[in-house]
């Protein structure tokens, strides 16, 4: 059954998130990729503030394509995760609680989001068509120069994602894999 979660994402929250869970998203999420990463956490090493408030956000990894006549968003699926690693503990560290993208994360992000609270949730790699259907409304927030990977603004209505690590560091693509060893024994 799947979890409804209403966004934002306070701490609190985060660490009721386990592993495995299957989730519905509702609410504003806000779409960065690497390039938006690394400017976001310049602003913060320089002691500035960022062009939105990242306290409780969650940031999807998607650089969307055009939208269609009549549409808000075009195709919008996941990127490869790990791209974001090397910003990812700084963006926690100043609030962010979730994050969504697809693939493994490193020892650093992990330690982060014990440490602070904060969820990962996987979305399905080449579902960015059928996931787009869940996007209401999005608006360019910063960075437009970055074409497809400018910051949006999302609303979101019951996206399907995954948590596969939650706040205690628990990770369902280990889990996962170490259960069906087993089973194959």
């Amino acid at each position: 059954m799947d979890r409804r979660i209403q966004l934002p994402i306070t701490r609190e929250t985060a660490r009721t998130i386990k592993s495995g869970e299957s989730c519905l998203l509702s609410g504003v999420i806000y779409t960065a990729r690497d390039a938006a990463h690394k400017r976001l956490c310049e602003l913060l090493r320089e002691g500035r503030p960022l062009p939105f408030d990242v306290k409780d956000a969650t940031i999807y990894y998607v650089g969307p394509t055009p939208a269609k006549p009549g549409r808000v968003i075009g195709s919008a699926g996941p990127t490869t995760s790990y791209r974001m690693d090397a910003y990812s503990p700084a963006m926690i560290e100043a609030g962010e609680t979730g994050m969504i993208g697809k693939g493994k994360r490193g020892p650093e992000v992990v330690e982060a989001m014990k440490r602070f609270g904060a969820v990962y949730f996987a979305a399905i790699g080449g579902a960015g068509a059928l996931l787009s259907s869940c996007i209401k409304e999005a608006e360019i927030v910063c960075y437009e120069d970055l074409g497809a990977e400018a910051v949006r603004r999302l609303r979101v209505e019951d996206l399907p994602v995954v948590c596969v690590i939650d706040s205690e560091g628990n990770n369902l693509y280990e889990s996962g894999r170490n259960a069906y060893l087993a089973s194959q024994k």
